[in-house]
């Protein structure tokens, strides 16, 4: 299965704050906030949407074309994903920008504070898909994860006029794009993903109903968190999957990415929407315990045990055949 996965790259500044933002905040004077938080670490790691989940797929042995504009930096990070199965063979480089850069605080409940740098990302607009597909082949799926907006929209208007397959991932746009851009990018979408509050969010911006939301779309798919997701259809579809334990919370960066990566994994196996959601709630667990977005290791068979363990004998003899 031939999959694109359009979105943005970047790098991430990950620091950790020991107390509560909420402890912060006085009820009232919300229209004038001036805070400062004097954290305990910073790391930085390698991030992006797009790189993410294709760097998620690239380590269960698919091999994603990832479809990004990059920094004139990008060499150190294009040998890493390479490296990791995904084909950066058409990424677009900028010649005057850096590569994007995400500034992220979590405290000690795992409440985030973030801000979003795109750098190269504003080129993303430029990136035609066909003359992409001229080399690659006709995709299968598009993934279109966080990126320049008009460039999200872009690519969701090609893959309806030419019947490709598409995953809308707004997220980290939600809030920046308007209630008629988020009607274009997700309308007609074989699979649309959010958690609860995007959901909401969407919403209260289209002015559509959560059944129109889903009657707009093939496939829903919200994240809950610690309750796992749920897959929804208008047809009447409806499943949930629970999060494996994690062995400790870690950092949840990237979190939502990796579940897409090992969801769209999942349907390239051609896996039921059990399995794909559970695929993705595993890789999201590895995500949580690590700092850094693409640190997490494994071995096919500690994979396998590991989804045994949360899952059962039966769900990982599925899953087992298509690990390498």
């Amino acid at each position: 299965m031939k999959i694109g996965v359009a979105g943005s790259v970047g790098l991430d500044h990950l620091m950790t704050f020991s107390g509560k933002f909420t402890d912060s905040l006085v009820a009232g004077s919300l229209e004038k906030v001036s805070l400062s938080f004097l954290v305990d670490s910073l790391d930085v790691r390698r991030g992006g949407c797009a790189a993410n989940i294709a760097y998620g797929m690239g380590v269960l042995g698919l091999n994603p074309i990832l479809i990004a504009a990059v920094g004139k930096d990008w060499a150190d990070y294009e040998a890493w994903l390479t490296r990791h199965g995904v084909d950066t063979s058409h990424a677009l480089v900028s010649t005057t920008l850096h590569t994007a850069h995400f500034v992220v605080t979590t405290d000690q409940d795992l409440n985030q504070i973030a801000s979003f740098f795109p750098g190269a990302m504003s080129e993303a607009r430029n990136i035609e898909l066909s003359p992409i597909m001229e080399k690659t082949g006709r995709l299968d799926m598009m993934v279109i994860s966080p990126d320049d907006p008009e460039a999200m929209l872009r690519h969701s208007e090609v893959c309806r006029q030419l019947n490709i397959p598409f995953a809308a991932d707004p997220s980290q746009q939600m809030a920046r794009m308007t209630g008629e851009e988020i009607k274009l990018l997700i309308d007609g979408a074989s699979y649309l993903f959010l958690n609860e509050y995007e959901l909401a969010l969407a919403m209260q911006k289209t002015g559509w109903s959560d059944r129109e939301i889903l009657d707009r779309v093939k496939y829903r798919v919200v994240t809950l968190g610690s309750q796992g997701a749920k897959v929804e259809s208008g047809a009447g579809e409806f499943v949930q999957v629970t999060c494996p334990k994690e062995k400790s919370k870690t950092d949840p960066t990237g979190v939502g990415d990796s579940f897409r990566s090992g969801f769209i994994a999942g349907l390239a196996w051609g896996l039921s929407h059990e399995r794909c959601a559970q695929l993705g709630a595993l890789i999201a667990t590895y995500v949580i315990e690590t700092l850094g977005t693409q640190e997490y290791r494994f071995t096919s068979a500690e994979f396998v045990a590991r989804f045994e363990e949360a899952y059962g004998k039966d769900a990982a003899a599925e899953i087992a055949s298509h690990l390498k």
